[in-house]
């Protein structure tokens, strides 16, 4: 019995199942949806909580530790994107948003508050498991492949924490963000076009009428300018892609 203690002691977690342990919080206004995407979610091992109440939702993200959030754009007490703002200002959890079919506006005002993905509805459980298994894979990074810290000048970036600082002053930003921060100053000085942008960012290829990119920028900006930090020098170069000078 020792023996085999020593041995389970020294063994490996496949990375798998450290992503399948992800919890998820899943915030939906139809409680038979609820049910079902919690069950299809749970048989692929992950442990999600359901809730509905804003005051709930928001009393669960501020005291458990969750890997992701689902959020619904359309809830009985509030509309997603107010409680989007509120869940901003106590965590920076990847989160997934559930859109109507073409509502383009939707998806827009989503990535605007802070969303890391969008998904219209209807949609398929294999889809919504391919979207959750990429943004948990894009938010831990690929650690072992790159730098842990960048820095350019005051501006101070932290991969394995996932955390900014400017002037030794934290700054918060989302997953998607801090990538894209991430992928902006490690390539600092070179004009990285949009197609490389949402590849290396967002893992997908750019449709025709696609912004997300932008409303991720403007938001970075937004928080290094709010920060001290020359966010004028997150340019962008008409007609082929943005710069960090």
């Amino acid at each position: 019995m020792a023996i085999a203690q020593s041995r389970n002691r020294h063994c490996r977690r496949g990375p798998d199942q450290r992503e399948h342990a992800s919890k998820i919080l899943f915030i939906q206004n139809n409680t038979a949806f609820n049910n079902r995407l919690s069950e299809i979610l749970g048989k692929e091992g992950y442990q999600v909580d359901a809730c509905i109440d804003e005051e709930e939702c928001l009393n669960l993200a501020s005291t458990l530790y969750y890997q992701l959030v689902i959020l619904d754009v359309m809830l009985p007490q509030t509309d997603g994107f107010s409680l989007l703002r509120k869940l901003r200002n106590i965590i920076q959890t990847p989160v997934i948003m559930l859109t109507a079919k073409g509502a383009e506006e939707e998806r827009i005002e989503s990535f605007y508050h802070g969303a890391d993905d969008c998904l219209t509805k209807p949609f398929s459980p294999m889809e919504l498991l391919l979207r959750v298994q990429t943004l948990l894979r894009r938010s831990r990074g690929d650690l072992e492949t790159t730098k842990r810290f960048l820095q350019v000048d005051s501006l101070y970036l932290d991969k394995v924490d996932q955390s900014a600082s400017v002037g030794g002053r934290l700054v918060r930003f989302t997953p998607t963000e801090f990538r894209l921060l991430w992928v902006l100053v490690q390539h600092k000085g070179d004009v990285l076009k949009k197609v490389f942008l949402y590849k290396a960012v967002l893992n997908k290829t750019p449709g025709r009428y696609d912004r997300s990119i932008d409303m991720h920028l403007s938001r970075v900006r937004k928080k290094l300018s709010a920060a001290g930090w020359q966010s004028e020098r997150l340019r962008t170069v008409h007609g082929e892609g943005y710069c960090l000078e």
